[in-house]
């Protein structure tokens, strides 16, 4: 499923790559003494990534193309795809869209799909805290990827707490037991996704006011491996800074499962973070060329924080989650990328006492064998709880999530 990586000569490097560079090297100075020597990009390293900006998901636009200019699938027979797979009377557009995706790349490993699902339920209700305040909040920071999420209307209001609980319902299906098999509701839902955002692209790039000269194409290559590098790597360093232990093991586990996420999602194979040295120095390169925030950045860093107003609870019970947001945030963030969001500054007392409670528990438990059972139970048992806390009774569980 490798993609040509040729520049379409018709277009010009987005000048948002490196537009603000006192910023971007700013931003990404610590992912760089993370990654380790020979993070900066090579000369060809840095062709590739300003050739990202240009570059679609060619499987997923082919099959919309034959939705929207050939008219020979619906969005019924696609659905049916999903649902149910492909038969001798699915049309030919969808079959070749599926079976791209029906061999599993080779590298696919499926105890390293169990063991990083595994160790990403053992985070509990951690992980969802670093979900939501390191990897969606921290990805606000840049304004790189986010005039298509605004343009669809679907991130501020009650509308952003439903997209949150959309992805809180597709994280939670990605790591269940065996969500990624095959037709299973992980691997349903990304590609799902995947094919959402080619019909988003589509209708960006046909739109009349797009900037291609500062954006490139609207859901590019270079985006979706950065907030693919958000959800793997960037959380397991959030994780990190809550006092979880992240074995080796685990590491690379975690790392394998999300690599193959990305490429369930389009996601080009050279830019999959298979290890997590290898995401370090990708996140870095990527948010070492990204632009600062923008007003998207500070609109959507506010409604992701407002919501917690909408939340369940007395106006005490509100003020004071409120306050353990900004705490968390701040914590996992930090004071310039919360100042870059606009954002209130709170001292990180919640993350500080989550990393006291977690760091002898986690060095205990991970460290002595045969307790892999009462961490998963565990972590399930939180997210339960905080699932009922969050959303009413149509909203995901620890166990299964609800139709979408």
């Amino acid at each position: 499923m490798t993609q040509d990586t040729a520049v379409p000569t018709a277009r010009r490097v987005p000048s948002r790559y490196r537009a603000d560079p006192d910023w971007s090297d700013r931003a990404a100075a610590l992912l760089r003494l993370t990654a380790g020597p020979g993070a900066r990009p090579s000369s060809d390293e840095v062709v590739a990534l300003k050739a990202g900006l240009l570059r679609r998901d060619e499987p997923a636009a082919e099959l919309v193309r034959a939705v929207r200019v050939d008219r020979s699938v619906t969005m019924k027979q696609i659905r049916t795809a999903l649902e149910h797979g492909t038969d001798a009377s699915t049309p030919a557009a969808v079959r070749e869209f599926f079976d791209h995706l029906a061999p599993r790349p080779s590298w696919v490993r499926d105890d390293l799909l169990e063991r990083g699902a595994r160790a990403c339920r053992c985070l509990g209700v951690d992980g969802l805290r670093v979900l939501g305040l390191g990897s969606l909040l921290g990805g606000y920071r840049t304004a790189a990827a986010l005039e298509p999420l605004v343009r669809t209307g679907r991130l501020t209001g009650e509308e952003g707490q439903r997209r949150l609980n959309e992805t809180t319902a597709w994280w939670l299906a990605v790591t269940a037991p065996g969500g990624l098999e095959p037709g299973a509701e992980g691997w349903r839902l990304s590609v799902h996704v995947r094919v959402m955002h080619a019909f988003v692209n589509d209708q960006l790039e046909q739109a009349p006011d797009w900037d291609w000269d500062l954006r490139g194409v609207p859901i590019n290559q270079y985006d979706q491996a950065s907030t693919l590098g958000v959800f793997s790597t960037s959380f397991l360093l959030h994780a990190r800074l809550f006092g979880h232990r992240i074995s080796r093991r685990d590491s690379e586990a975690v790392m394998h499962l999300w690599s193959y996420v990305g490429w369930l999602m389009g996601v080009d194979e050279a830019w999959l973070p298979r290890t997590e040295r290898i995401g370090r120095r990708l996140l870095y390169q990527f948010l070492a060329g990204d632009p600062g925030p923008d007003e998207n950045s500070r609109l959507l860093a506010a409604s992701l924080i407002d919501s917690v107003d909408a939340g369940p609870g007395s106006a005490l019970r509100r003020r004071i989650e409120r306050e353990r947001t900004l705490s968390i945030a701040t914590g996992l963030l930090g004071p310039a990328a919360m100042g870059d969001l606009a954002l209130p500054k709170r001292p990180p007392w919640f993350t500080l006492w989550r990393c006291l409670v977690n760091l002898p528990l986690s060095q205990l438990l991970t460290r002595v064998p045969g307790t892999d059972r009462i961490t998963v139970r565990r972590g399930n048992a939180s997210i339960e709880r905080e699932c009922r806390r969050i959303f009413d009774a149509d909203g995901p569980s620890a166990h299964g999530v609800a139709p979408l």
